[in-house]
């Protein structure tokens, strides 16, 4: 399984969103076909960049309990101290993946930061 992890400032435009899984997908040599899914916290679930990100590329966003999202947290590999402030979890685009992709997931690489969004890929044996 392969999640892409979303975080973003409130109001950015699908557009964004897309670039940023693009940037992340290219960084880790993959395509948007090898994704299985995205993912967010739960402050972001209705977030319409990301309900239309989603929506364009197919696939479903998952919303990991905070509980997945708490355990995961300690496995991001950036901290943002912007991120703890407001979504309580040290990069809100690491967690979300790892927390989505399951408890053996690994990320693929850091976060890629693209203007007011953030992805970051994780990959996992494990189902949603």
């Amino acid at each position: 399984m392969r999640v892409a992890g979303i975080g973003c400032r409130k109001g950015v435009a699908a557009d964004d969103v897309l670039a940023a899984i693009d940037a992340a997908l290219v960084d880790n040599g993959l395509s948007r076909a090898a994704l299985d899914a995205l993912a967010t916290v739960p402050l972001k679930r209705d977030e319409p960049a990301l309900l239309r990100a989603s929506g364009a590329l197919g696939l479903a966003l998952l919303v990991p309990s905070q509980s997945e999202i708490d355990a995961a947290a300690a496995r991001a590999m950036t901290r943002s101290a912007a991120s703890q402030a407001v979504a309580g979890t040290p990069s809100v685009s690491e967690v979300a993946a790892l927390a989505a992709a399951g408890p053996n997931a690994r990320l693929l690489a850091a976060r890629r930061i693209v203007g007011r969004v953030t992805c970051a890929i994780a990959i996992s044996e494990d189902t949603p």
